[in-house]
């Protein structure tokens, strides 16, 4: 069998590597091996952190829905209870921008809910 050189594509493929990879730390930016291990990981820790941004959202959504509740007077459970019960379809993402943008909007979210 023929011996095959990679010789460009080797090269391109290298250089495309170490530029994803450049401003990592220690051998991980400049040695072929190490760049490609980090590569991966990188992207396994990517895809994961993907889905882990909507829960840290709804957390932080949930967070600011309670604390102007709690102004309100009523704790954030009452509070998505009885606008559950009303029929309310208001999801937390647009409870938390009505009560840090629009306060007196939120209050008439909160008369509605009692």
């Amino acid at each position: 069998m023929t011996r095959v050189k990679k010789a460009i594509n080797a090269l391109k493929y290298r250089r495309n590597m170490l530029r994803k990879v450049k401003g990592y730390r220690h051998g991980r930016s400049t040695k072929e091996r190490q760049a490609q291990e980090a590569i991966f990981h990188a992207g396994a820790y990517a895809f994961a952190h993907r889905r882990d941004k909507k829960g840290d959202a709804r957390r932080l959504w949930n967070v600011r829905i309670s604390y102007a509740a709690k102004e309100a007077g009523t704790s954030y459970s009452k509070l998505m209870g009885s606008l559950k019960k009303k029929g309310v379809l208001l999801d937390r993402k647009i409870l938390a921008t009505l009560a840090t943008e629009n306060p007196n909007v939120f209050k008439k979210v909160l008369e509605l809910a009692k």
